[in-house]
């Protein structure tokens, strides 16, 4: 009989300790699971923002290029090889970025982003 006298506080004491644990855990995972979705977001948000200036970058070197590639003047022609090199530079970089980053957008890409930009030949 004393031994149950004993052994019952510390039943209690344990599943008591359980408990709190629990919902410890339980708070814990909840603010981890709320860092996790801003910091996601976050991420997302810098990916995006990135791919939209490539985005604009490639297609003002595009111009540049398709305006002075055919141009009597050397300089002009000269313009239009750097920018064609930045375009590609700037496609390449940005093809590995969509590649690195489509699993963030989960089958939803944003209308505005390109899942490629091509090489100027």
């Amino acid at each position: 009989m004393k031994k149950i006298l004993l052994v019952l506080p510390l039943i209690f004491l344990l599943s008591g300790c359980r408990l709190l644990d629990t919902y410890i855990g339980n708070k814990i995972d909840y603010a981890d699971q709320k860092i996790d979705d801003a910091t996601n977001y976050n991420k997302l948000k810098e990916v995006e923002d990135t791919a939209r200036a490539m985005i604009a970058n490639y297609k003002n070197d595009l111009v540049v290029y398709e305006t002075y590639k055919e141009s009597p003047s050397y300089e002009e022609r000269s313009w239009a090889q750097q920018a064609k090199i930045r375009a590609n530079k700037t496609a390449n970089s940005y093809n590995e970025l969509i590649r690195k980053n489509s699993y963030r957008w989960k089958g939803n890409v944003p209308a505005d982003i390109d899942s490629n930009l091509e090489i100027v030949r």
